[in-house]
């Protein structure tokens, strides 16, 4: 993978405090995952940045090394990795979620 994938996915996650890498856009996303994780986010009100990897071959199969985590959706807060789908709805169903959320938009 070549070395500026990762620089551009570094400043990604760095540029908004939410991120989601995606598998479609919000308005239509193009896995069940993803649109779990975007039904997640709405419930919490938070303005968040998406990038659909599907769009992006370089940026799909890079964002996988980036967190060594295998699949999309990928959450980010403020440049962390939060997780992907089944985390994501963990956190959000006790409550994390919007504290996580929450401390990156104070």
């Amino acid at each position: 993978m070549p070395e500026d994938v990762f620089q551009r996915i570094q400043k990604t996650v760095e540029a908004d405090k939410v991120v989601l890498f995606m598998k479609g856009t919000p308005q239509m996303p193009e896995c069940g995952f993803s649109a779990t994780v975007i039904r997640a986010l709405e419930q919490t009100g938070v303005t968040y940045t998406t990038y659909n990897v599907l769009t992006d071959p370089e940026l799909r199969d890079g964002i996988k090394q980036f967190s060594n985590w295998p699949t999309v959706p990928q959450l980010y807060v403020d440049g962390e990795f939060v997780g992907g789908c089944d985390i994501v709805v963990s956190m959000y169903e006790s409550g994390e979620l919007e504290k996580v959320l929450a401390s990156a938009a104070a």
